[in-house]
């Protein structure tokens, strides 16, 4: 089953945490000084913040998938909207390594699909020529 991802940049890590995990009810599943992952199954999203972006409030959205079946159905979904699509494979986002596809709607918001397969204490950057990820 697939998952809604929801990524937004903070100023302030800690506030941040303590913040959404009063908010979700939950801690974090996974933390760093400027980063914090909560996945959540009541609603089923990937809610994360950090602290490496252009400007607090910044936000990217996804769709995670589970394995690697269901990122093949989402990348040709993708495929078939028009829109430019990119993909990477084995790249470090965050403090995982994932498989990752983008694609811009018809107002430019940028959308990524991605499975994880790995977690990893360097944090990394999703490297891509038009899909900067923060």
């Amino acid at each position: 089953m697939k998952r809604m991802h929801v990524g937004l940049v903070v100023e302030d890590v800690a506030a941040s945490v303590a913040f959404y995990t009063d908010l979700f009810g939950t801690p974090p599943t996974l933390q760093r000084s400027d980063y914090a992952k909560w996945m959540l199954d009541d609603p089923r999203v990937n809610f994360s913040i950090n602290s490496r972006g252009s400007a607090p409030g910044d936000l990217h959205l996804g769709i995670q998938a589970e394995d690697e079946s269901e990122l093949s159905e989402l990348r040709e979904r993708w495929e078939g909207t028009g829109g430019e699509t990119e993909d990477k494979n084995a790249l470090t986002c965050g403090y995982q390594t994932q498989n990752k596809t983008w694609v811009r709607d018809p107002e430019g918001v940028r959308w990524e699909a991605f499975h994880t397969f790995a977690v990893t204490e360097t944090y990394g950057k999703s490297e891509s020529s038009d899909y900067e990820d923060v």
